[in-house]
């Protein structure tokens, strides 16, 4: 079973603080933005809730996500440091978005970017690239669904090792809940797969959050999409 979502309360919404001595100019969002500090598991924002900030994460790291009929929580998206998200089609939020540990980010209104992207070729490219690279993170999402459980962690780390690797090794924010909702298993499947892929040599385990994977043990079709 997934784990039900704790129900956040209407404070834990909010920011904390603003964060003190964060460089305002840094990233796409240069001075117009507005750097936020929520604390861990805090909501970002809910879905249906108006679509009217994009988000840049400075560091920690956010998960995206569905409730879905029968209780079950389905995460959309993890988002780490350098990451933009928030993108919508609509004028709403389509899935709810909550940090995952203390987390900083930069905030910015919709409508104050689209003026300053009319005026800067370089922030339109920005942007763009960031809605291309949200388009195939969701697609590789849904292919990675219909995958077996293997399959489905093996693709997940090598993906952590693109974004989260620290002195050659995954440093994961994220639980193995988190990871299980994301892929669509239960936990006990995470855990056991994180076992049996311990125990073939594809991977070591110095902690539960630290992973490092050995290519020279991996599928052939896997390390072909290490670059």
């Amino acid at each position: 079973m997934h784990a039900q979502v704790a129900n956040f309360t209407e404070t834990s919404r909010h920011p904390t603080s603003v964060l003190r001595g964060q460089p305002r100019g840094c990233g796409p969002f240069g001075m117009i933005a507005t750097p936020m500090r929520f604390t861990r598991n805090s909501e970002i924002y809910s879905e249906e809730e108006a679509a009217e900030y994009l988000y840049q994460v400075v560091s920690g790291a956010v998960r995206t996500y569905k409730i879905l009929e029968d209780g079950r929580r389905q995460i959309g998206a993890f988002y780490l440091p350098g990451d933009l998200f928030g993108f919508e089609a609509g004028g709403s939020h389509v899935s709810s978005a909550g940090a995952i540990c203390e987390t900083q980010l930069l905030m910015v209104k919709r409508t104050a970017l689209i003026v300053c992207a009319s005026d800067q070729r370089e922030l339109t490219r920005q942007l763009w690239d960031a809605m291309a690279l949200e388009l195939r993170r969701f697609q590789e999402h849904m292919m990675l669904l219909i995958s077996s459980a293997e399959d489905r962690v093996v693709a997940f780390l090598l993906d952590m090792s693109r974004r989260a690797t620290k002195n050659g090794a995954i440093e994961l924010p994220m639980s193995r809940q988190d990871v299980a909702d994301y892929l669509g298993l239960t936990i006990e499947t995470v855990s056991r797969t994180f076992s049996q892929l311990e125990q073939n040599g594809v991977i070591a385990l110095p902690t539960s959050r630290r992973v490092e994977l050995r290519n020279d043990r991996l599928p052939r079709s896997f390390v072909q999409n290490l670059g």
